[in-house]
């Protein structure tokens, strides 16, 4: 089972109302939640471990969880207030405002995680849950606490707007990615990260750190896999984009499943020659899955079915 760690919240959506007035939708939104959300609908045993809060809205992503079969039990549940993140849009581009003081998945800490993780075979980590404390800190710790024997893949998501203090995230960053064996960044990301280093040489310092499959996703010119002694490159399936939100998401669903499927997340798998077709075809259903979801409003990724 994929257990997905990080950020739930609540996506305040811009819509109208009946008189034409300005308005916001609550939905259940969230880099981490929407991967767990895409993995469990691609057909992929999911849990998630989130701060979850018992709050009206806390209750909706509860509900929106079991409804997708996502397995909640690992979910540290408390009377804080859920996180809000206001969300505008510009030619489909999503931009966010997020109001994440002392909210319940923010305030989690590292005596809170469970001692063991029963029935768990890879995780996901990422999202804004890795920029802000104390919750970073504890998911950090328990990345560094599973990597020697559970595949790690990381999307750390970047958010410049969202992180007050840079070097001290970087050096987060750098200890969680050097025990990661599947790393996602879109260009942007690469560049904030590496110091606008040129991609290959940024790429190549991720390889030689560890990790094993270095995705870089370029919005739509597709995306670029490395790994040791090659690289292949996917392009995006054509799509009527309505927006972005939930599409990097859903890729990571769909690379995480399609390995999965092919028996490679697996520490010991992905340490070996990662078979070209496997490669491809976790690529493929990445983009494909990508491509539904930015057909339609929101973090609506697809059932197997709509593929």
């Amino acid at each position: 089972m994929l257990l997905c760690c990080g950020e739930s919240l609540i996506d305040m959506l811009p819509r109208d109302t009946g008189a034409g007035e300005a308005a916001f939708a609550a939905y259940a939104g969230g880099a981490v939640l929407n991967t767990a959300i895409a993995a469990a609908r691609l057909g992929q045993k999911t849990a998630m471990l989130t701060g979850l809060s018992r709050d009206l809205f806390g209750q909706i992503l509860d509900a929106h969880l079991t409804e997708n079969d996502v397995d909640t039990r690992l979910c540290l549940r408390s009377d804080r207030p859920t996180t809000l993140a206001f969300v505008t849009l510009k030619q489909g581009q999503a931009t966010y405002a997020f109001y994440d003081e002392n909210t319940a998945g923010r305030m989690i800490a590292p005596a809170d995680l469970p001692v063991s993780l029963d029935g768990i075979t890879a995780l996901f980590f990422g999202g804004i849950s890795l920029a802000v404390e104390p919750c970073a800190e504890t998911y950090e710790a328990l990345c560094l606490r599973e990597a020697a024997h559970l595949p790690i893949m990381i999307d750390p998501n970047i958010r410049p707007s969202f992180i007050s203090d840079p070097a001290r995230y970087r050096a987060r960053l750098s200890r969680m990615l050097s025990v990661a064996d599947i790393i996602k960044l879109s260009d942007e990301d690469l560049a904030w990260l590496s110091a606008d280093k040129p991609e290959a040489e940024a790429v190549s310092d991720l390889l030689a750190a560890g990790a094993k499959l270095v995705l870089i996703t370029k919005g739509s010119d597709g995306v670029t896999a490395y790994f040791a002694g090659g690289q292949m490159t996917q392009s995006v399936m054509p799509a009527k984009v309505v927006d972005t939100v939930g599409a990097g998401d859903t890729f990571n669903a769909g690379i995480l499943t399609g390995l999965a499927e092919a028996g490679y997340l697996d520490k010991a798998a992905l340490a070996a020659p990662l078979p070209q077709d496997v490669l491809k075809a976790a690529l493929d259903l990445g983009v494909r899955a990508a491509a539904v979801t930015v057909s339609r409003a929101g973090a609506n990724p697809p059932r197997r079915s709509e593929i």
